[in-house]
Formats: structure tokens, C-alpha cells, sequence
């Protein structure tokens, strides 16, 4: 049969796929909320209803107030924020700032301070400054809200034990001992039940506690407190909801300019921060709903900030408290399986509903009770958590810095010393260099770690003193930055200690410096050499100076970072011979050396050799030593890369190699590709040592059983795979662009057939299978194939995956379920892998990643 290319035509492949860029006209959509937004809208409001008074009771603000806030920021920022699932309103992280606020300059300039940070805040948005926000370091948000956490549970043990609140943490402590003298039994009693329902709520055991859990803990908390604290009628300090009529809005700002500057400067701060670092959390909290949950957009920080900016204006304008994103309401909402912003802004109506229609009922809540709860979101603020979490990254400094401030100082004092001590912090770890120097076996080892500027110059010089002269150094760079003085100072005694006969080696992320091709020499007076690569090479060894040169001169000759291969990578060719070049010769081959001739054959003298190398090539040297046997310009390269392996990757895998040492090869699948060198099975499938057992061929074929033409090592890999090593599965994996396909269809018949042509013979198959009118061509998805080619790669992958099912253990396993074959399509140029799904009538290769794997 002639393996010609099909000329059928077959108008429905020929379709297109994409649709019109117009779409067709559909009718208006109705507003509609979906049903998971309705019930997580309650949920959010039951939360935030007893926390908005809480924290406008803690501010000292009217009680109105945080029922406005809360209203506004479902509402306003719900509807314009660019976090969906974000709920805003009053914070706790809010509330010493605005306390300080109300006590200095009276409510009503606190509302104007509100709307100018408001302001503030749709200034940062247009500039599109929100990812800068996110530059302020963890610790010092973090130690914010521990400060305030701790400046709110102060404050608020007061009215739990009975009592009114000073204006200061300090005043606070010592005011404590007379308060505990003079307690309230009544109250400690209401804040007792509040916080024992508060804490018990969510550990209700078994089925039972799970239903009861939908209903949130704070409003269980107050509700049971209020509850018991009527029916006991016990007489007590309850919520005073004076009439909207009288309700105090914003005015002008009275003050000090200086001081309103710096109050607006805190709110938005802190408000913009909190509000950001929400939005973020939230993403998170989104990503780690279960797969099948609607899909919800990432944020959008600097819509966000615009959205708590235009409430923070509505907010002070109808006189209620700043607003900022809030951790507890959020994560209730998206918890609760809100999709949309919907759930946001429905919250905030059913809060203006409450404030119109609840107030009788509101009006029974003790204030011990409120107090009690917002004293528990204050120490909840104390997360040991981020304890350890800035413990375990070594600013804890920071940390305790921030949190005394704030507690002692204020907040804006506080994160000024935060961001003050953070710098000093990184200015050291930045001047921090650690330099060592040891011997061994007569290899002199010096170690620098961090950064390598001026400041460590006197010690760099200090400890390359110590090294005798004539030696084998190693200097281990472990950093990523080299100043001109350290690169002066290190060049210089490179340049004296090769001069005295010894030899430098430079390892570490950045080995030896140089400059691009062409650039000036950064040894000479026209230029100066900074940056260096963890791939120079010289004509001797991979990362070895030679001892005639000097540090500067080593020009880099790769450009490719240590995880990519060797070739095909822009790599500048060394000159090796600078006479053979000129000459119009080959870099490195003799004028009459044929090609391919050993550079040491027919008389010629063998290249100059380290000291202690050895000059017979027969002579195995272990990789990554100070000795490397001479080599043409391919196995340098093919010497270079595997240097860098024993350098940068054989310690991290040293161990996991040597368990599979001893346990043996487990891989779970076979995976059967071609032989091309641009498909590499371990980068495509993100596998390592022991994962994947890989037979790979020209054009990925499987020879049929009992196939005279071909060869018994498929299929004996085949057997061996699954019935020795118990695969899992057999993937078989064609490419774009495969040369076994293009000879395929080129090929003629009446050709002299050589090993290459009656192996392609077994691709004849996958040429029928095309060319058979009754069967469907598999496609990608959302396109045809290219053309010819491509067709044919992925035909011929449907193809093997028939051969495979030949196989007798192919079978038997398939069979008996413990097996599973799959096909695979990976476009080269689009570093795009593709999964067959179906099989006969509709054979698709779909986009990993839009396809479930877990079957």
C-alpha cells in the first residue's frame, strides 16, 4: 500500500470552530440573587449586628454609629469594592485609633476626619498605588493589630467588671486594682455567660453541633446573655438607641492642622492596610473552597481601595464610624459559600432594616454583654499564630517593637517605630556577612555567606591572608551581590596568589565575574566588571581560573541559569585558539586536522593540563572536583552541565536517590514517548527520580505482538512495566513537529530500506487510520489540527494506545482494573500539554488543566 497523504475532504471537519464575532442577540436578564448569597448574607448579619454596637460602644462613639458603618460598608463598598466576598464596616483594628480621635476632637470632626481619609483613600486608588501598600512588612501589620488587640480587652475589662474605661492603656492598668475592689457581680456575671457561649458555641459536639453551628456564636453569645439577664431582671446598663432625628452627622474639622493631617494620615493607613490585606486573605480563603464551588474573580486591590474610600465618605458624611475590610465577616461569607457580591450588599440592607425596625429589641442587650464580645475579638487579635509565624523568620524584633508601641504610644507612633526598626533590621541582614575558612585534604575552602560589600572587605582580606601561598583555593560565594570594593579586593589577591603558582576555584549562585560578550575588559582602565555567572567557564576547567588569567578576564561564555540545559540557549562559543579563528578554522581544530580527528592523534601536542591532572584521556576524574579530563567542545559542554549537577543538584537529591538505592524502583507509569530532544518527560510531567519508568523511540511507536518487523525491547518494556514493576498506568505521548511523522508521509515505497525506514514501518497503521473515511480525526479542542503533520501525531497517538491494548499483560491487566491508558499531545511551541478524552466518535485532546485528572 502507498503511505501517501489522505486527499479526502470532509466539509464537517472543514467547519469552523470559532463563532461570528457578533453573538446573538439573547433577552434582558432579570436580577436575580442566588440562594447561597441570600443564606450567607443572614449569616454575615447576625455576626456583624452585635460587633457593629461592640465596637461603637468600645470607640465611645453613638451607638448609631457602628450601625451605620456596617450598613455603608455592605452597601457602598460591596458595591464598588474590588473584592466580591470582602465584607467592610467597623473594625476592631479601628477602634483605639478612632477612640483617640472622639476624646480629642469630638465626634463630629472625628465624622470629617473619616471623609477626608476617605478621600485619601480614592486619591491611592487612582494612582494605583494598593500593591505598594502591601510592601509594609507582616510583622508590622501583624503587631498593629496585637497592639490594639490588647489596647481593646483592656478597656473593655472595665465595663465587664462594672466600671467606666480610661483614656490610656496605662490609665487602664492602674485603675485595674480599685475596679477588681469595686467589681459589678450582675455584670462579671452577663460578660461571664457571654463569653462562656462564646467559647462553647463551636466545640458542640456530633451531628447536633453541626447544625447548630450555622447559627453564629456571637449572636448566640449576646442573644443568651440578654436573655438570662432579663428573665434573672437584673438591673444593668443596657443599649440606648437615641431617635435618628437626633442623630449627630459630620461637620467642620476643628483642630490643630498639624494634628488633623496626622489623624487622617492613621485612619487611612490603617483602614487601607487592613482593608487590602482583607482582600488578600479572602482570595485565599476562596482558593481553598472545594473544587465545584462557583468560580469568584481575584481581587482587584486597587478597585478595592477606591470602594473603602467612597465608604469611608458616605460613612462620615452620615455620621457613622471609619470602615475598613473585616477578617471575621469574611471569612464567614465566603465559609457560609457566598458566590457573589450580592451576599455583600444584601448584608448592609438587612443591617439598615435592624437599625429601623429592631430598635425596641436592641435596646435589651447589656452593655457588659457587648463589652465581653469585643473583649474577645481584642485578644483573639493576639494570634500566636503570626507568633510564631514572625518567630520563625526572625522578626519577632519587629513584631514586640510594633505591639508596645502601639499599646503605649498609639498606633501611627507604633508602626513609625515598626517600619523604623524593620529597616534596621534589613540594613543588618543586608552589612551581615558570615566568612570562614578551613583546609581540607589540602584544599583550602573559604566560605562567604551574605552579601559580599565594603563592610566585609577587611574581613574578606583578613581570611584570603590566612590561605599559604602556591595552594588550591575554593571561595564559595553564597550571595547574591558583590560591590566594586569587594570585587576589587577579591580580584586583586586572585591576581597575586595565581602569580605564586596557585590555583582559585569560585563556586557559589554567582561564580566568576565577567561581562558580556564585547563589552569591555572589566580588568582595564575603560570598564569594570559587577556581574558575574554561576556558568563561566575557561579553556581549562568549568569553574576554574585559570592561573594566567585573573578573576576579571574569565569572559562568560553561558547566559543560561543553573536549572536549564547546555545548548540551544544563546551560549557564546569559546575561543579556544585564537590563531585557528583567525584563520577561518573551526575554534579549537588544527588547520589540518580533519573533522572529527582526537585532538591528541597523528603527532598532535595534547592541550596544557591543571596541576595534578591528568593528561591521559583515558583517565576518569569524579565530577566536580578540582581536576576535569580535556575534552572537544561538545563534551565541555556536555562536562559543563554535569558539573553543575554535582555542584548545585546532586546534594539536593543525594538523599532521595540513595533511598531508591535501596528500596528499588516503585515508578506507578510507563510513559512511552519519542526520542526527540526538545520533549523532556521529567519538566513536562513535573516528575523526579523514581516516578516515571520512560521508553522512548523514534515517533513513540508500539509494535503490534508478533510484529516480524519490529523489535522485542517495547515490548519487552511493556512486560516488564506492568507486570513487573505493577505500573498504574501507560501514557503514551506524541509531540508537534515530529520528524518520524513527516518521514511517514514523505515516504516512498520503492526506497532502499535502512534500519531508520523498516522502523517507520510500524507507523503504516496510524497512515491507514487517517486515511479511513469511517473514522472521526482526532482534534484539539477548539481547533483542528494544522495540518498534515499534525493530524498524523495525534492519529498515531490514538493508534499505539490500540497496540498497547494488544499486548497480552496490556490486556490482562486492563482487564482485571488495574490499568489505565492514556493519550497525550505536547505542542512544542506552545509548551501546551494535551489529554485524550473519548474514544471512536469524537476523539478530543483537550487542555491539561481543563480536564479532571484524579480518576
Amino acid at each position: 500500500m502507498s503511505a501517501c497523504v489522505p486527499t479526502r475532504t470532509d466539509s464537517k471537519r472543514t467547519q469552523r470552530i470559532h463563532r461570528p464575532h457578533s453573538p446573538p442577540s439573547t433577552p434582558p436578564r432579570r436580577f436575580r440573587i442566588a440562594g447561597a448569597d441570600v443564606s450567607a448574607a443572614i449569616a454575615v448579619f447576625l455576626i456583624a449586628l452585635p460587633l457593629s454596637l461592640g465596637i461603637a460602644l468600645a470607640t465611645g462613639a453613638p451607638l448609631q454609629a457602628g450601625l451605620v458603618a456596617a450598613a455603608v460598608g455592605g452597601i457602598v463598598a460591596g458595591r464598588i469594592g474590588g473584592s466580591p466576598l470582602q465584607v467592610s464596616g467597623p473594625a476592631a483594628g479601628l477602634t483605639v485609633v478612632t477612640a483617640d480621635l472622639i476624646q480629642r476632637y469630638g465626634w463630629r470632626t472625628t465624622c470629617a476626619i473619616t471623609v477626608l481619609a476617605g478621600l485619601a483613600q480614592l486619591g491611592l486608588g487612582c494612582l494605583r498605588v494598593a500593591r505598594t501598600a502591601l510592601a509594609v512588612s507582616p510583622a508590622i501589620v501583624h503587631g498593629m493589630l496585637a497592639g490594639i488587640g490588647v489596647t481593646i480587652a483592656v478597656a473593655q475589662l472595665h465595663i465587664v467588671l462594672g466600671g467606666t474605661p480610661q483614656s490610656s492603656v496605662l490609665a487602664n492598668l492602674r485603675a485595674l486594682p480599685a475596679q477588681l475592689a469595686g467589681l459589678d457581680p450582675a455584670a462579671v456575671a452577663v460578660s461571664a455567660m457571654t463569653l462562656t457561649l462564646l467559647l462553647l458555641w463551636p466545640r458542640v459536639p456530633g451531628r447536633a453541633g453541626r447544625l447548630l453551628r450555622r447559627v453564629p456564636a456571637a449572636l448566640i453569645a449576646v442573644s443568651g446573655a440578654t436573655a438570662a439577664a432579663a428573665l434573672a431582671g437584673l438591673v444593668l446598663p443596657k443599649v440606648d438607641l437615641p431617635s435618628w432625628r437626633s442623630h449627630a452627622l459630620a461637620g467642620l474639622p476643628q483642630g490643630p492642622t498639624l494634628g488633623l493631617v496626622a489623624a487622617v494620615l492613621t485612619t487611612t493607613l490603617v483602614c487601607s492596610v487592613q482593608s487590602l490585606l482583607g482582600a488578600v486573605a479572602v482570595d485565599k480563603l476562596i482558593a481553598t473552597r472545594p473544587r465545584g464551588s462557583a468560580r469568584v474573580g481575584r481581587s482587584d486591590l486597587d478597585r478595592e481601595l477606591l470602594g473603602q474610600g467612597a465608604a469611608n465618605i458616605v460613612s462620615g458624611t452620615l455620621g457613622g464610624l471609619p470602615v475598613a475590610g473585616v477578617a471575621v465577616r469574611s471569612s464567614a461569607n465566603v465559609q457560609s459559600g457566598a458566590v457573589s457580591r450580592n451576599s455583600t450588599m444584601l448584608h448592609g440592607v438587612l443591617v439598615v432594616v435592624a437599625a429601623l425596625l429592631m430598635v425596641p429589641i436592641l435596646e435589651l442587650i447589656p452593655l457588659a454583654s457587648l463589652a465581653a464580645l469585643v473583649m474577645a475579638v481584642g485578644i483573639q487579635m493576639v494570634s500566636l499564630h503570626h507568633i510564631r509565624t514572625v518567630t520563625r523568620h526572625r522578626e519577632a524584633l519587629v513584631y514586640a517593637v510594633t505591639t508596645l508601641g502601639v499599646v503605649f504610644l498609639g498606633v501611627l507612633e507604633g508602626v513609625t517605630l515598626g517600619i523604623a526598626v524593620a529597616v534596621a533590621v534589613a540594613l543588618h541582614r543586608l552589612t551581615r556577612t558570615r566568612i570562614t575558612h578551613d583546609e581540607k585534604e589540602g584544599v583550602h575552602h573559604v566560605h562567604v555567606r551574605g552579601q559580599l560589600t565594603f563592610l566585609a572587605v577587611p574581613r574578606l582580606s583578613r581570611a584570603l591572608h590566612h590561605v599559604p601561598q602556591g595552594s588550591h583555593v575554593v571561595v564559595e560565594l553564597d550571595g547574591s551581590f558583590m560591590d566594586h570594593a569587594a570585587y576589587e579586593a577579591l580580584q586583586d589577591w586572585q591576581k597575586t596568589h595565581t602569580a605564586q603558582g596557585g590555583t582559585v576555584e569560585l563556586t557559589g549562585r554567582r561564580v566568576a565575574t565577567g561581562t558580556a560578550p564585547g563589552a569591555a575588559d572589566p580588568a582595564s582602565d575603560t570598564g569594570t566588571g559587577t556581574s558575574t555567572d554561576a556558568h563561566a567557564d575557561t579553556a581549562s576547567a568549568p569553574h576554574t581560573v585559570h592561573p594566567t588569567r585573573h578573576l576579571g578576564s574569565a569572559r562568560a561564555e553561558c547566559q543560561c541559569r543553573p536549572w536549564t540545559p547546555w545548548r540551544n540557549h544563546r551560549c557564546e562559543v569559546p575561543r579556544l585558539a585564537p590563531t585557528a579563528s583567525a584563520s577561518g578554522q573551526h575554534p579549537g581544530r588544527h588547520p589540518d586536522r580533519q573533522p572529527g580527528q582526537h585532538p591528541d592523534r597523528h603527532g598532535d601536542a595534547p592541550r596544557p593540563t591543571e596541576a595534578g591532572q591528568s593528561t591521559d584521556p583515558s583517565v576518569l576524574t569524579p565530577l566536580g572536583g578540582t581536576s576535569v579530563p580535556p575534552a572537544p567542545l561538545g563534551g565541555r559542554q556536555l562536562v559543563h552541565g554535569i558539573t553543575a549537577f554535582q555542584r548545585n543538584t546532586a546534594p539536593l537529591v543525594r538523599g532521595e536517590l540513595a533511598r531508591l538505592a535501596r528500596e528499588g524502583q516503585r515508578p506507578t507509569q510507563l510513559f512511552l514517548t519519542c526520542a526527540d530532544s526538545r520533549l523532556v518527560t521529567s519538566m513536562i510531567t513535573s516528575s523526579g527520580p523514581g516516578d516515571l519508568f520512560v521508553v522512548r523511540n523514534v515517533g513513540n511507536l508500539v509494535p503490534p505482538p508478533g510484529e516480524e518487523s519490529g523489535d522485542d525491547s517495547v515490548a519487552a518494556a511493556i512486560e516488564y512495566a506492568v507486570d513487573v514493576l505493577h505500573v498504574r498506568s501507560i501514557t503514551v505521548c506524541g509531540h508537534s513537529g515530529c520528524g518520524a511523522m513527516q518521514a511517514l508521509l514523505q515516504s516512498d515505497p520503492g526506497q532502499t530500506q535502512t534500519p531508520l525506514r523498516r522502523w517507520l514501518r510500524l507507523g503504516v497503521p496510524s497512515l491507514e487510520r487517517m486515511a479511513d473515511d469511517r473514522r472521526p480525526w482526532p482534534r484539539l479542542a477548539g481547533r483542528a489540527a494544522a495540518d498534515a503533520v499534525e493530524q498524523l501525531c495525534l492519529t498515531n497517538v490514538v493508534q499505539q494506545l490500540e497496540h498497547l491494548r494488544a499486548h497480552e499483560s496490556v490486556a490482562r491487566a486492563l482487564r482485571s482494573g488495574e490499568l489505565e491508558l492514556h493519550g497525550l499531545y505536547f505542542h512544542v511551541g506552545e509548551a501546551q500539554a494535551y489529554l485524550l478524552q473519548g474514544q471512536d466518535e469524537g476523539v478530543v485532546f483537550d487542555h491539561v488543566g481543563a480536564v479532571d485528572l484524579t480518576a
